[in-house]
């Protein structure tokens, strides 16, 4: 089991996934950064409710908490909370009807940027990859990634449930251009949380678990000039 975060960033009106791989995540400044995200979720999905409860629609804080059941509370729990009040029947509907981007509920978070998520993966001693960049909401983020690389980014997620082949093969060839690690995933949240791909149906080769280890050792061995990124290609 390797340890691991995902981090949302915002690029304009498009929202940005960085993970995290083999994050010494006891880190005191890693966990500060993640207690400040934490609270700004928390602030965050109270003012949701606040909207909604406005807007006439019976949601009640407590139960979007205890949909999280003392995890990080965000927008999906909140959309389950609206099943629950029956106000839509699925999660899709309750972002695209209350708590998307386009919604009267929605509430912007507070704003962190992809090379901000990178910097402070690196500084927690991990491997900072840009997540699923063929989802729909990151936007044109893979023109980015020279940026990105500028700042330490160390691979991409290539394997995953809404890539096809070709954007598959596409993102293949980014990642030997720039030196960066391929990895892969199905985004599973667990217990239906925004999540569409059971746990393990996206196969990845063997070869990138090995790859992402030995950029991180790369990582470590220039501990000293975190600023910048080994070559992690695995091509």
């Amino acid at each position: 089991m390797l340890p691991g975060v995902e981090i949302n960033t915002d690029v304009g009106p498009h929202e940005v996934h960085v993970l995290g791989y083999l994050v010494e995540y006891t880190r005191q400044p890693f966990q500060a950064f993640l207690g400040r995200m934490r609270e700004g979720r928390i602030a965050r999905a109270e003012a949701i409710v606040r909207r909604l409860q406005g807007l006439g629609v019976p949601v009640e804080w407590e139960r979007v908490q205890a949909f999280a059941a003392g995890g990080a509370v965000g927008r999906p729990h909140i959309a389950r909370a609206l099943i629950e009040a029956r106000r839509v029947a699925t999660l899709q509907e309750a972002f695209e009807r209350y708590i998307g981007r386009a919604g009267p509920a929605y509430v912007p978070r507070p704003k962190l940027t992809p090379e901000e998520a990178v910097e402070q993966i690196l500084m927690a001693g991990g491997v900072p990859v840009l997540a699923h960049p063929g989802w729909p909401q990151s936007g044109p983020i893979i023109e980015r990634v020279p940026q990105l690389v500028e700042h330490g980014l160390a691979g991409i997620e290539v394997y995953y449930p809404d890539h096809t082949p070709e954007m598959v093969a596409f993102y293949v060839d980014v990642a030997r251009r720039h030196g960066l690690v391929v990895t892969g995933g199905t985004d599973y949240h667990g217990g239906g949380m925004a999540t569409r791909a059971p746990l393990g149906s996206v196969s990845v080769p063997p070869a990138a678990v090995t790859a992402l280890r030995a950029c991180w050792e790369a990582l470590r061995a220039r501990r000293g000039d975190a600023a910048s990124s080994p070559n992690c290609s695995i091509m």
